[in-house]
């Protein structure tokens, strides 16, 4: 049964495939925005020597910390990786609190990702139930989740588990999470 866990390296050949899954339909180019793509940018280059992959996992992990060094506008932010045993299926931040300003208010607390084969099996709805008490655990009793407006899937997702609807901010659809 899928779980959200920690990133770790023990995953590191089912994690490259799952990229290649992503290259394949587009992404992490300039373009992409995402957690995703920001990873490919960072670290695409040395994930598939172990070493390389133990720093990639090492740098998710230290995102957790306040004391981790992180560019303005950047939050503490728990990731987690969401497993089948020994095959990487999706990935889900918990941001521990908005980002300041209008970036906080686009990206909101939590974002999730499956992977291109793992999607249409509940995947994202689970992860993002599995999510809710984790969110709690950091102290926060509702999260502010985002979808872009045309990602029926996401918006399906979020409804499933309860979101509110809140306003929209330009290509955004916003909704407001108990995590209680």
């Amino acid at each position: 049964m899928p779980a959200l866990v920690p990133p770790t390296v023990d995953v590191h050949l089912s994690f490259l495939a799952a990229m290649d899954e992503y290259v394949a339909e587009g992404r992490g180019g300039p373009d992409d925005f995402s957690n995703i793509g920001a990873d490919f940018r960072a670290y695409a280059t040395t994930w598939s020597a172990p070493a390389g992959f133990r720093h990639f996992v090492g740098y998710l992990l230290a995102q957790r910390l306040e004391e981790t060094p992180r560019p303005p506008g950047y939050v503490p932010t728990t990731v987690l990786w969401w497993l089948d045993g020994p095959d990487y299926l999706g990935r889900l931040n918990i941001r521990h609190r908005l980002a300041p300003g209008p970036a906080g208010e686009r990206n909101g607390h939590i974002g999730y990702d499956v992977r291109p084969s793992a999607r249409r099996q509940g995947h994202a709805t689970a992860m993002l139930a599995a999510a809710r008490p984790l969110a709690a655990a950091l102290g926060l009793p509702r999260v502010l989740i985002t979808c872009d407006v045309g990602n029926e899937p996401s918006r399906r997702t979020i409804e499933r588990n309860g979101g509110v609807p809140a306003a929209r901010r330009d290509e955004k659809l916003r909704y407001w999470l108990s995590t209680t």
